[in-house]
């Protein structure tokens, strides 16, 4: 049973059977619940899904900045192209203060946050806090690491840069913060990086130009790029292949084209249905998944999706654990729809 696409190299990023458990008042939540995927040298990886699927804590995991609540197993292997010392480690077997996880997180993968105006601090310049990540993994010396800083912030498109430099994340807009970010992620050259809905709070036409810059920055670097995000139409803009994700588990994997053309598992019907389209009928409604996603607490062996599902089997769904199933070399679905429990059913 295939579980991957198949790839002839081997990967960049390895996450394997990744769980998340964090501890309630009233039982224990399974946010991620064993997590497959790889991450290629050059190529895109879309993380896909509905707020409150796991996705922000299955990418935090990699650099080990999850709180201290998460109880995390599994294995996320690393096999660095530039180090000896990192190929094939596992990265949750690292203290996530020490000093090898440290040596990792910001150079050799780095991080876009969802939102830059939290995630820089309001008491420093954008320029000092550019320069602290260059001057910790790079150099330093200062005016060596603040030249780098002034050409990273010209690679994206902040002109002036010597006088943004010296200013300060409320002296920004949005799109220059977000800008600001990636040249801060992107300083250290990192071999991957990791983009938490990077154009959430930003227009139309700025989201255009930061979904450009990144790709043009990977092609310049040749980097992988982990993209989270709950809008599919990014996805068929920046990503290789797609996991979609529910409710703690990846119900679906394949090439982006092959998730497009030809989706297998409900939710995945339901998001691309919900999608607008370009000609379509203007006075219909869009299509929408009804209800919301559960809390992952207590959850018994069963389809995450059953309650929300319109092609749900009674007795099989709700019963156990669903298995996943290839349906080709490239093409994985977590549905009792592909396996030989609906051919019993239909019988």
């Amino acid at each position: 049973m295939a579980t991957q696409a198949v790839h002839k190299e081997q990967p960049l990023l390895s996450v394997q059977d990744l769980k998340i458990r964090i501890q309630m008042e009233n039982g224990v939540m399974n946010a991620v619940d064993g997590v497959d995927f790889n991450i290629y040298k050059g190529k895109t990886l879309g993380l896909v899904g509905e707020s409150g699927c796991g996705k922000s804590l299955t990418s935090r995991s990699i650099i080990s900045i999850n709180p201290k609540e998460c109880e995390t197993s599994g294995t996320i292997t690393y096999n660095s192209d530039s180090e000896l010392a990192l190929h094939g480690m596992n990265l949750l077997s690292l203290k996530p203060t020490g000093k090898q996880i440290r040596s990792i997180r910001g150079r050799k993968i780095s991080m876009i946050f969802q939102e830059p105006m939290t995630a820089f601090s309001p008491m420093y310049t954008i320029g000092n806090q550019i320069m602290e990540a260059i001057r910790i993994h790079q150099t330093k010396n200062k005016k060596e690491a603040k030249k780098i800083a002034l050409e990273m912030l010209s690679k994206v498109g902040i002109s002036d840069q010597a006088k943004r430099f010296d200013q300060y994340p409320h002296e920004f807009s949005g799109g220059m913060r977000q800008r600001a970010m990636i040249s801060m992620a992107l300083s250290c050259n990192p071999e991957i990086l990791i983009a938490d809905e990077p154009t959430t709070a930003l227009d139309v036409t700025i989201q255009a130009q930061v979904l450009e810059l990144m790709k043009s920055l990977q092609a310049e670097f040749g980097m992988a790029i982990l993209l989270v995000t709950h809008d599919l139409g990014i996805i068929a803009e920046m990503c290789d292949e797609v996991a979609v994700m529910y409710l703690g588990r990846i119900v679906e994997q394949a090439p982006m084209r092959e998730i497009f053309n030809n989706p297998k598992h409900p939710y995945t019907k339901g998001l691309l249905k919900s999608m607008p389209r370009l000609g379509g009928n203007k006075s219909k409604r869009l299509d929408s998944i009804e209800g919301s996603v559960p809390m992952p607490i207590n959850m018994p062996p069963m389809c995450g999706f059953y309650d929300r599902c319109k092609d749900r089997i009674e007795g099989v769904c709700n019963q156990q654990a669903v298995p996943k199933t290839a349906i080709s070399d490239q093409h994985m679905v977590r549905c009792f729809l592909y396996t030989d429990q609906r051919e019993g059913e239909a019988q």
